[in-house]
């Protein structure tokens, strides 16, 4: 299939992190921090009933990501695993995936806690987390089930810069 996929940015991250060394890999990591999301004013109705949401997941477009190679290092080994095994950031179609903490909405803005992105960073889509939609009763982690790193202490390197 050949055809091209085109999607317009709702909004804009606003984040701390203006360089990919030292960014946490993960939104949970000890290093993540506080942001905001801007919501285009053409998007903003759809805001409406979402600060009832702790959690939500946001899509971005990982826009200093630069596809490479379909075998990677990731953070959290030593051993080379195929791009789709990871979430490394450097893949055919850049999209970024992130569960934030939703503090409050004010109007056109979203104050978030566990932010894992870089700043200016466009944002594709909002979904609520919904516990009762992601049935993890039984859980496989392939190969990080072997890996002995603490990716909550981990942060980001050149070895993704383009």
């Amino acid at each position: 299939m050949s055809e091209q996929v085109i999607y317009q940015p709702i909004g804009i991250i606003h984040s701390p992190f203006t360089d990919l060394r030292d960014m946490p890999i993960q939104p949970t990591s000890d290093s993540s921090a506080a942001g905001t999301i801007e919501i285009f004013p053409e998007f903003a109705a759809g805001l409406k009933d979402l600060s009832g949401f702790s959690h939500i997941y946001l899509i971005t477009h990982l826009h200093e990501a630069h596809f490479s190679e379909l075998t990677v290092t990731p953070f959290l080994d030593s051993e080379p695993r195929g791009l789709f095994a990871t979430r490394a950031p450097n893949r055919p179609n850049p999209i970024g995936l992130s569960l934030v903490e939703l503090v409050r909405v004010d109007g056109n803005i979203l104050h978030v806690q566990n932010l894992d992105m870089l700043q200016g960073t466009p944002l594709l889509d909002i979904k609520p987390f919904i516990p009762q939609f992601e049935d993890t009763a039984d859980l496989r982690t392939g190969w990080l089930e072997r890996s002995g790193d603490d990716f909550r202490e981990k942060r980001s390197d050149d070895r993704f810069r383009g």
